[in-house]
């Protein structure tokens, strides 16, 4: 099979315009959304769960593992749960001493199909995979690119015998585009792990969206700065802040607050949620913030926006981008 190379620059070449879009065969598994996830049927606290019927349980916990309720059924059995990670565990040990043939069916058509651009708008996609799946910006993606993820997609499942999994809030657009290119050089046991792998993510998550309680999982990550000023050793107040996610080389803007008094990010970046895989940037009014207290300064200013690129790997960390600056100068680090 030939190779096919995602690039910045490449990924728009990978097939022939005008490939017709379908519904792709490619699942994604989603897990995290760019707004709050939250349960279906609304949060339950640990000590009820253990308390519930059979059926209650599994209504509960049935689709966390999407479309394989035998998981649930069998962790009913190990109740009582002292801790809500003890209980993704238990779960996620079912699956992993699953036959094998159980295992694959959940691979192989036990999450939704996945389809991007404007097929995503109109696919027969159940709700909160619909939701998590335009949270990444699938459903914005456009046909011509979708119709190239689609290629990817297919060499994927012919090659291995089942679709791409990923836990898809864990991950920007790019991100997911890399990882499927990645991953189709991987050999058929060392794929079929990680696709297991990515199913403990994604499952992770859904316990912690629908069970309450002592000992949840860590999930989220954190995205915060700090602006100081230098020049006066204080607090940078009022800084205006935008966040950028990349595309290979598109740069879409997710977020903008301004510095409070303490020079921080006056709402939050990004927080409440797994900080996803891929490459971003803040960009500092810096030009704006000392034109408005400092005298003498050339006009235009020698430094005027402030681009800060990054890139996020641990999505259940925080990332702490702080920023010092001056008007002729500026330096920063990864901070905790």
């Amino acid at each position: 099979m030939a190779r096919l190379a995602v690039t910045r620059r490449g990924f728009g070449r990978a097939v022939a315009t005008g490939a017709a879009l379908i519904a792709a065969p490619l699942i994604i598994m989603p897990s995290r959304g760019l707004f709050a996830q939250s349960a279906p049927a609304g949060t339950i606290a640990l000590a009820d769960l253990n308390r519930m019927s059979l059926a209650d349980f599994v209504a509960v916990l049935g689709e966390t593992f999407e479309r394989a309720p035998w998981v649930a059924e069998l962790a009913y059995a190990k109740r009582p749960f002292a801790t809500v990670k003890g209980l993704h565990e238990t779960m996620f040990e079912i699956l992993k001493a699953a036959p094998r043939e159980k295992q694959l069916a959940l691979l192989t058509g036990g999450v939704g199909v996945l389809a991007a651009g404007g097929a995503s708008r109109a696919a027969n996609i159940a709700g909160e995979s619909k939701q998590e799946q335009a949270s990444v910006g699938l459903d914005t993606m456009s046909d011509a690119d979708a119709a190239r993820f689609k290629l990817m997609s297919d060499a994927y499942r012919a090659k291995f015998g089942f679709s791409f999994v990923i836990a898809v809030m864990r991950y920007t657009r790019e991100a997911i585009m890399i990882a499927l290119e990645r991953r189709l050089a991987n050999d058929a046991a060392t794929e079929f792990a990680a696709a297991i792998q990515e199913i403990f993510y994604i499952s992770r998550l859904r316990v912690a969206a629908r069970v309450t309680g002592d000992g949840m999982p860590q999930v989220n990550g954190l995205l915060d700065t700090h602006v100081l000023d230098a020049t006066s050793g204080k607090p940078a107040v009022g800084m205006s802040i935008e966040l950028f996610e990349f595309t290979f080389e598109q740069a879409r803007r997710i977020g903008q607050t301004k510095t409070n008094d303490d020079g921080r990010n006056a709402t939050p970046l990004i927080a409440g949620r797994p900080l996803p895989i891929g490459r971003y940037e803040l960009r500092f009014g810096v030009g704006d913030y000392f034109r408005t207290r400092a005298q003498g300064l050339n006009n235009p200013p020698f430094l005027d926006i402030v681009p800060l690129r990054f890139s996020v790997a641990e999505p259940e960390t925080h990332y702490h981008v702080p920023l010092l600056c001056t008007p002729w100068s500026y330096s920063t680090y990864k901070g905790s």
